[in-house]
């Protein structure tokens, strides 16, 4: 073993899959600081982004409505308080550069989590999820409408037919809810929730600053490929 391997451990690529829904700010955030730390290293393309299905508002109904609306719906209260909320996010999203409408929609996303699974078998699941989501958290698209989905698709490379078909039946339906099964089995109870390596987690959007020490510390701890076998989910008590 050379040296350079010894002092990285596993020299093999490490997986940090995310969990995360479309419509969570949370996670649109989370992601981004996610991909900053990642960024910053001169080793980022060591890091390879597993993206796995969740979905925080499984009853949310299918026909779109407000995000006044559905908060409302699925947590009591009253508009004033989802406008002082969104406006909250909105200032500190535009304070790390991303654009943040609090007009947009929401809706059920099981549907979607279907077709960012079927992109996955083309390896373009994450590059959909994150220009879908990049759009609809600026408000300039409404994701739960086929044509629009089909429509940003075909600007990833996937066939705009493909999208139309699974939308119209129930492939990676069982792949859907295994992804949130085996996110709940883990101790997850919201989103996002990454797991570093199958040996590390984080829960809830952390800082820029956590994610650069969790990668520093999933690679200064990573055994020997060697040695190195298929470890066993992480605990809760791992998560940040």
């Amino acid at each position: 073993m050379s040296e350079q391997a010894t002092a990285d451990g596993c020299r093999g690529p490490v997986v940090i899959e995310v969990w995360s829904d479309l419509g969570c700010p949370w996670c649109y955030v989370g992601k981004h600081r996610l991909e900053r730390a990642i960024a910053a290293r001169t080793d980022a393309g060591r890091f390879v982004v597993a993206l796995r299905s969740f979905e925080l508002h499984p009853d949310a109904p299918r026909t779109p409505e407000t995000i006044e609306t559905a908060f409302i719906r699925s947590h009591g209260g009253d508009a004033e308080v989802v406008r002082h909320a969104e406006s909250r996010i909105q200032a500190l999203a535009q304070r790390e550069g991303l654009p943040f409408s609090v007009d947009r929609l929401n809706a059920n996303t099981f549907d979607f989590h279907r077709v960012v699974r079927d992109a996955e078998e083309s390896g373009r699941g994450l590059a959909l999820f994150s220009l879908v989501q990049d759009r609809f958290f600026a408000g300039d698209l409404n994701p739960f409408e086929a044509d629009e989905l089909a429509r940003v698709a075909e600007q990833v490379g996937l066939s705009g037919r493909r999208v139309r078909d699974v939308l119209a039946g129930d492939e990676y339906a069982d792949a859907v809810r295994a992804d949130v099964k085996e996110a709940r089995d883990m101790g997850a109870q919201g989103v996002p929730f990454m797991v570093f390596d199958r040996r590390f987690a984080t829960a809830g959007a952390q800082t820029v600053d956590v994610y650069a020490q969790v990668l520093d510390q999933v690679i200064a701890s990573a055994p020997p490929a060697a040695r190195r076998t298929a470890p066993e989910p992480p605990s809760p008590d791992r998560a940040r």
